[in-house]
């Protein structure tokens, strides 16, 4: 810091030396302050500077959200193994609750909405995504494609391999099986109120048939009790027990499509939003076509 000028107080009077320190002092005095002034602010910018720094990190880590979501087991696979990387950049944390996109058990994701359960990410297929839009429990402009996804066949670890390679060979197979399992969520329905009516055999299978609700088809197969067992491709290839004897043929076949949307009266929007971009971008193609499907640059 500058000091101040000195002015001789001996050998003249004391108003001829007032005059000479405002002459000679005063500039000097000037350049003195205007430096201290000058020093002084560098050093409390420099301080205000790591202090906000420090506020904005310690904010950050304090304000990390929640994000509650909701996901059907369709997407699953893919989902967890995108969701840790996501945790680990943005430091939020993921809280998940699973159930079918649709149906009448408590845990589908509709009843557990009505029910008043929190949520700010619902994930599923884009049918009951646009019905919840409908029905104002999503933003409508936050749902967002995220996968395809296709209807397998599977059969327990062993077992011969029926031929599904066309209509007619999917019929026969069909009408052969001791017992056919198939979900209670899209491909289900599908496959229960269009595809078996389609082939002409909806009466003749109903007795073998049925819709496992809830669960994953895969676990009844493997355990034994139904020979062969209808989901999707993605829900299937997570469970032990089973070959997946494929996808049903390209006439047979449904697309299904998995998207997401943000919940009305979400806590965490942003952060919930920042979790659907991630899903929904290129980062997060190469987990979603390992789980059985095809990413969101092939739905639209």
């Amino acid at each position: 810091m500058g000091s101040w000028a000195h002015v001789p107080t001996s050998g003249g009077d004391a108003s001829h030396q007032q005059q000479c320190y405002r002459r000679r002092g005063g500039e000097t005095l000037n350049a003195s302050l205007r430096e201290m002034f000058m020093s002084v602010r560098l050093v409390v910018s420099k301080a205000l500077t790591v202090g906000i720094v420090g506020m904005l990190l310690s904010a950050g880590a304090a304000l990390a959200a929640e994000i509650k979501v909701m996901s059907s087991a369709g997407f699953a696979p893919a989902y967890l193994s995108l969701a840790p990387e996501f945790e680990a950049t943005t430091r939020n944390t993921i809280v998940n609750a699973w159930g079918p996109s649709m149906g009448a058990t408590p845990q589908a994701i509709p009843n557990r909405i009505a029910r008043g359960e929190p949520v700010d990410v619902v994930i599923g297929v884009d049918d009951a995504i646009q019905g919840l839009v409908k029905q104002g429990k999503l933003v409508p402009p936050s749902r967002v494609v995220l996968a395809l996804s296709r209807i397998g066949m599977a059969v327990r670890a062993g077992a011969p391999k029926p031929d599904i390679s066309s209509l007619d060979a999917l019929k026969r197979t069909l009408l052969e099986a001791k017992s056919i399992a198939y979900s209670d969520s899209a491909s289900g329905v599908y496959l229960s109120t269009i595809l078996f009516k389609r082939l002409g055999i909806a009466d003749e299978i109903r007795d073998k048939s049925r819709m496992i609700p809830a669960d994953p088809v895969g676990g009844v197969v493997a355990k034994g009790d139904f020979e062969i067992g209808f989901q999707q491709i993605s829900e299937l290839i997570p469970v032990r027990g089973i070959d997946i004897v494929g996808p049903l043929p390209p006439d047979a076949q449904l697309i299904t499509v998995y998207s997401a949307g943000i919940a009305v009266g979400a806590k965490e929007p942003d952060a919930g939003a920042a979790l659907v971009t991630f899903l929904s971008s290129p980062a997060a193609a190469a987990a979603i076509t390992k789980s059985g499907m095809e990413p969101a640059t092939s739905a639209k």
